[in-house]
């Protein structure tokens, strides 16, 4: 089959566009197959996938993996990637693979919004980042890896302690939010100067009095202090 490599117990459909996972791969290869590279495709379902029982590997770098995402359950599997997918939603993600992937050692979700740092956005930073491992290592506590970096003593110390902390909560539009119509857009303008086709000089009164202690000068008099 075209684009298919088998080496031992390793198999590897790169790059092959295809929206889901083929029925023939796992007919041929999923009796056997511990390491499945899936990379480079536009995956958006994992139906299918039920029939590699003994994945120990699973790469899917690269696809259009979302929310919606479903793992069969997978009890040998130590290693998983889904780098540059279409994951927000953390909590929801990390909560299905503590249920079907109870053996996950390494794990890695770089490249998604759900994971905060600079690959995905310039306005997060290592503070950002930082808050996300301690949430991922407090739902995961078994992980060894996650993303690039090997977890520390000291990173299982903070989620342990504060990891239930450090969800990051969208705020939710307010249906009581005040749209300011175009009709009605702040000016501090006198009104009859917001005609534009008005060039007359417009004349405002104000009740503060400037008298320029820190200035200059007193540049600002009134007629009455002369």
């Amino acid at each position: 089959m075209a684009g298919l490599v088998v080496s031992g117990t390793q198999v590897s459909y790169i790059g092959q566009d295809c929206r889901e996972i083929p029925e023939h791969l796992g007919r041929d290869c999923g009796h056997f197959a511990k390491r499945l590279d899936l990379s480079f495709n536009l995956l958006r379902s994992l139906e299918g996938l039920s029939a590699f029982g003994s994945l120990e590997e699973l790469i899917l770098d690269n696809n259009l993996l979302g929310n919606d995402l479903v793992l069969p359950g997978l009890p040998r599997l130590h290693t998983l990637t889904l780098n540059k997918n279409q994951i927000t939603d953390l909590e929801c993600l990390l909560d299905h693979l503590a249920e079907v992937t109870p053996a996950l050692e390494y794990l890695s979700l770089l490249g998604n919004v759900a994971c905060p740092n600079e690959l995905v956005s310039l306005e997060k930073d290592e503070e950002d980042y930082k808050r996300y491992r301690c949430f991922v290592l407090h739902k995961l506590p078994n992980l060894k890896f996650l993303d690039a970096r090997k977890v520390t003593r000291q990173e299982r110390e903070e989620a342990l302690l504060r990891g239930s902390f450090m969800k990051v909560v969208k705020p939710k539009a307010s249906s009581d939010r005040v749209t300011a119509s175009p009709e009605n857009h702040y000016t501090p303008l006198p009104a009859a100067s917001r005609d534009l086709t008005h060039h007359r000089g417009v004349l405002g009164k104000c009740r503060y009095v400037y008298y320029g202690k820190n200035s200059e000068g007193n540049r600002f008099i009134r007629d009455d202090q002369l």
